[in-house]
């Protein structure tokens, strides 16, 4: 018997006093008809429940977060955040529908009720939250530094002692430059039309680095070792969340308990691989005790 065998009968046979404990009440199957009738009459989740199924709106052009394997099969992180959704709906992550919709979609798509949830690289803000609820947060974004293996100055550290002989290249937006001075204040700050670019004048060594999202940087360094390399370098925090329509508290609790679980619980198998698999990094360690979720 397996350790997650052990856990189980644990759970399953308890000890005195347990019985009607909290432990024994989250160990405990749920009917999914009996669930769908607890939850309020308007509520999205007794509509999916009814439904046997969950409606994803997200894309399928951008690695690593949505886009398609080389056997045709979409896949990445927020595909991997809809199949942990409908595991704790159905307990089979592939009683989901994705919806593929153009980024500017993800928020009118949601208030229209043409997906159930948009799980699609949203930066969480304020503005943003006065049209749609957010769940919590499955990502922490940022900007970062990627370079190649060969460079000399392929580190932050070079980088930085380059000064204003450092040469950067990151997408054209009006804090491009304000951006990179935050880190390297006299480097040299080449704006570039699209991200492809920013990544070819890297490739082609007009530019000792790019900065590009984190998750790039990660993605790319560990899946091409020959031709990236993650500088070490990363800021300017961004929260990624789902987005749900709102007014809806039973479906957001469900969305953020479910998301919580998969992320720091007893169900976290779903979410570690992906993170591993696209971000070539473990998740950190989670140890029972003081609650740092």
């Amino acid at each position: 018997m397996n350790d997650t065998s052990k856990r189980r009968e644990f759970l399953k046979l308890g000890m005195a006093g347990l019985a009607t404990a909290g432990v024994m009440g989250a160990a405990a199957a749920v009917d999914v008809q009996k669930a769908a009738a607890q939850a309020a009459p308007d509520s999205l989740l007794r509509t999916v429940l009814d439904r046997g199924k969950l409606i994803v709106g997200t894309g399928s052009t951008n690695a690593p977060w949505h886009f398609e394997n080389d056997a045709g099969e979409l896949v990445g992180m927020d595909i991997t955040m809809g199949r942990i959704l409908a595991k704790g709906l159905f307990d089979d992550p592939t009683m989901v529908d994705f919806v593929m919709q153009d980024p500017a979609q993800r928020i009118p798509n949601v208030t229209t009720n043409k997906v159930d949830i948009s799980i699609q690289f949203m930066t969480m803000s304020a503005q943003r939250s006065q049209l749609i609820n957010f769940s919590r947060p499955y990502y922490v974004e940022g900007i970062a530094l990627l370079t190649r293996p060969d460079a000399e100055n392929k580190t932050f550290d070079k980088l930085l002692a380059g000064g204003s002989a450092t040469r950067i290249s990151i997408l054209q937006n009006v804090d491009a430059e304000a951006s990179v001075h935050v880190v390297l204040p006299e480097a040299q700050v080449m704006q570039i039309d699209t991200q492809a670019n920013v990544l070819q004048a890297l490739e082609s060594k007009r530019v000792d680095a790019a900065a590009v999202d984190l998750s790039t940087v990660r993605w790319l360094a560990s899946r091409n070792p020959d031709r990236y390399f993650d500088a070490g370098k990363s800021w300017y925090s961004m929260l990624y969340g789902a987005a749900l329509r709102q007014g809806d508290l039973d479906w957001l609790t469900f969305v953020n308990s479910t998301f919580t679980i998969a992320m720091f619980g007893h169900e976290t198998a779903l979410y570690d691989a992906a993170f591993k698999d696209y971000f070539g990094m473990e998740p950190p360690a989670r140890h029972p005790g003081f609650p740092t979720i």
